[in-house]
Formats: C-alpha cells, structure tokens, sequence
C-alpha cells in the first residue's frame, strides 16, 4: 500500500493525544499507590490471618476446611476428628456413639457450630449460684449444676428451657439516621423442681471453632503481658486475664476459651461440652453432669468417649484453616480500617500475634497471625452484662472475640446474628451495643457520617 501522510499525519496526532492520556492516568495512578492514607492502612501481609494455615478460598466451606499446611500424618488425624466432630450421640445401648444424656442440649457437636461456624440462636445456659466451686470457678446451682440441660433421654426429666423475647428499641444517629436494637429477655421455664435463690444465668451461642490451635500456641506470658488491669496507661481500656482451673495439671492457667476465658486448652474445651452439651463422660470429666441429681441413672459408666475419640476431636478444632480476608487494597475498606484503629477498636481487637509452640502440631507453630483478639476480658458495660462471675470474669466482663473471618459469617452460616446471645442482628448492631471499656469507640462510631460507618463495616466484612 502507497504511504499516506494524511494517515501518518492522523495516526501521529492519535498517538500525541494517547501518550498525554496514559501520562495523566498513570500520575492519578502513582498519586494513589503514593498516597500515605492508602500507604499506612494497607498491609498485602494481613491476608495470611493464619500465617500458613490460611485458606484462600471464600466459600460456604470457608470455616470449616483443613489447614493446608498440615503434614500427611496430621491431615489424617484431623479427618478422624472431622468425624467425631460431627458424630451423633444416641442413648444406650448402642454399637456406635452411645452414651447420649441422661440430660443434655444436643446430640453433636455440629449441630451447634454449623460448618465449624457460630450460631444464630442461644444454646447453652450456663447457671450458678453466689460463691466459688472448690477450684475458684462457678458455684453450681444445687440440683442443676453449672448448666441448664433442656433434654433428656426417655424416662428422664429435663431440667427445663428458657423462653426468649425481644424488645425492639429504636434510636437515632447524630446525623438523624435510625436504627434499632433487640434487646432480648431471658425467663427459666418448666424446671422440674424450683430455682435455688439467686440462681444466675448467662445465655450462649455458639461461637466458631476454626483457628483455635493458633490462640492456643500464643504464650501466656505474651497474654499476660498485655493486660493492664488497672489501666495504668490511662487509655480507658483495662484488659485483664483470667485465671481458671486446669483439670490436666491441677492449677490454674491462663485461660483462652469460651466467651469469658473460662477455659485454659481445647481439650478441657471440647470435654467441657461433650459433659454438658451432649451428658458424654470423658477421662477430663468422667462424672455425668447430672452426678448427684435426682436424673442421675447411677450407672457410673467408664468414661463414654476414650482419650483417643477426645484427643482427635480436639485436634479437628485446633488445624481448621483460617479463611483470608478479602479486597483489603479496596480504597473504602482502607478508609474503614484507618476509623477502625482511630475510634479505638483496635485497643481490645489486637491486629497481630506471634505465636508460641503448641506440643505436636508445629502447623500452628511460630506464625504470624491477624486473629483481631487481645485475648483478655473487658468491661462492656450494663446491656451486654450477665451479671454472672465465672472465675475472675465478673458479671460485666467479656473475653474480646477475634474478628477474623467474621465477613464471611453470611455466606458459610447463613446469618449475620453476633454477640455473645447472638442478639446482634448484623455488624452494626455489634458495634452499637459496646459499652463499659468500649462505650467511647462505640461513641466514636454513632458520631461518624453515614459514610464513614459504611466504609468501618464494610472494613469488618472484609476480613
């Protein structure tokens, strides 16, 4: 084809045109990756929340999935414990899985962590009455025990239920924005036989279960270290441990787990609910939690489930992957991270860990990890208060919860309900019922704009 100048002229000018476009945008480009608002709160580390046991998957199947980083040997044992964790108990006599009661709340552990995630109900009730056990924890109600069993097996009374009712409340935002809170109302129904005086009660929902092997393998002096019970730093935020009894070693530990530190280790843990969830004795808790109850069959059964069946299901709950979070390079999640840590959360919500060395499972060993915990209990406040002791926790105080994987509650659990009764209907609800310690960062959120709380959830959604 002939030359044309008038197509070289055209094309000439075309690429002028395109160079000062591609000049343009890259400078809006390199003013963006430069801008130090965007710079400080994005960290491409974070998205391994659980070091090397992260799953990099977002899916329904996204709490309840093997860390993939376990060996050959490990992998393996947590598929057996994949099945204990899901097996259901049935009253005996029976060639699998028997030993079911006499009294309990459910017959596996699943069906209360639905796919290893939390629940969108109240589950368990705890129960005491004033005073201290031997060990310093709880003082069982006499005639009930430390737990309300809503079941029992055929012939057996169970010991009775709790009826709950919401009140809806409704408030404003400073910017005129509504919104509303549950607030719920616990009532002890059909007991078959009356309270003892002063019973208490605390309602629980489920909360998840993957990732617990890294907040075991954190050292406790690391948690000791970061308490600061008598707020000496002047922060308004006083976090302290709880100290509880351990049942292996026969003192008192740090405790890690359950919504108010009452647990040292996931062994203790998950024997704790195979007792009073399921009425499964085992080598930790061998006595029937309705032992010396009118409900008592007096059998005294050998331990239902061996050492072997508790050490695998304990494992399962210590090598669940951690899911990673998502979009953290989004500009709106940035700026919902930046309020995150400028209003606060972050004070209880502690980002980063190290962990320590958890005996025999090195995959949960020496990582670096963004669980969003502190590990230690606080204050928060009259509404979210049970008015009920347990160990060094008292009645207001509540262990902070980590946070990561919490935006993928709704596609893994079908629910968005949080909070320690699950009255939380969403996030938001989450955040507006802090009080006590966290009173000013929940302050601090009801005072931002509507944009500015949007772009803090949707931070929160993204982990």
């Amino acid at each position: 084809m002939p030359f044309n100048s008038n197509n070289s002229k055209i094309t000439t000018t075309s690429i002028i045109i395109y160079s000062v476009i591609i000049l343009a945008f890259s400078a809006i480009i390199y003013s963006c990756a430069t801008d130090p608002e965007i710079i400080n709160w994005y960290n491409p580390d974070e998205y391994a929340a659980g070091g090397a046991t992260t799953l990099y998957e977002a899916t329904s199947a996204a709490f309840s999935t093997p860390a993939p980083n376990l060996s050959a040997s490990a992998f393996q044992k947590h598929m057996e414990g994949d099945v204990t964790f899901e097996a259901t108990f049935v009253t005996a006599p029976a060639p699998n899985n028997a030993g079911l009661g006499p009294i309990f709340n459910d017959v596996s552990c699943v069906n209360c962590h639905t796919l290893d995630g939390r629940g969108d109900k109240p589950s368990v009730f705890r129960l005491s009455i004033p005073g201290t056990d031997l060990n310093g924890g709880p003082n069982p109600a006499p005639g009930f025990g430390g737990q309300l069993q809503d079941k029992a097996v055929f012939g057996t009374l169970a010991e009775g239920n709790v009826t709950i009712t919401y009140i809806e409340e409704f408030y404003s935002y400073p910017d005129g924005t509504t919104y509303s809170l549950l607030r719920p109302i616990y009532t002890i129904d059909n007991t078959y036989m009356p309270l003892p005086p002063g019973t208490m009660l605390s309602v629980r929902a489920a909360p998840p279960v993957f990732g617990l092997g890294l907040l075991e393998a954190i050292n406790s002096f690391d948690i000791i270290a970061s308490a600061d019970e008598n707020d000496n730093n002047q922060d308004g935020i006083s976090g302290k441990v709880n100290f509880v009894y351990d049942v292996v070693s026969g003192t008192n530990q740090v405790g890690r787990f359950g919504w108010k530190a009452n647990q040292p280790h996931l062994d203790q843990q998950t024997a704790g609910a195979f007792s009073g969830d399921m009425g499964i004795t085992t080598p930790l808790f061998p006595q029937e939690s309705c032992s010396g109850q009118v409900q008592d069959d007096g059998l005294g059964d050998d331990p239902e489930v061996d050492a072997v069946f508790l050490d695998v299901t304990s494992f399962y709950t210590k090598t669940l992957a951690v899911p990673a979070p998502r979009n953290l390079d989004n500009p709106q999640v940035q700026k919902g991270k930046q309020l995150f840590f400028e209003i606060g959360c972050e004070n209880c919500h502690r980002q980063k860990w190290t962990t320590g060395v958890l005996a025999d499972i090195p995959e949960v060993s020496n990582q670096t990890i963004y669980p969003y915990t502190d590990m230690l209990l606080h204050d928060m406040g009259p509404d979210l208060a049970d008015n009920r002791p347990d160990y060094l926790a008292n009645g207001y105080e509540w262990k902070t919860r980590p946070l990561w994987g919490i935006g993928l509650t709704a596609l893994a659990n079908g629910h968005t309900r949080f909070l320690h009764d699950a009255r939380a209907r969403n996030l938001e609800e989450a955040i507006l019922w802090h009080g006590g310690e966290a009173q000013k960062s929940a302050d601090a959120f009801k005072n931002l704009s509507a944009t500015e709380r949007a772009n803090l959830i949707k931070f929160l959604e993204a982990l």
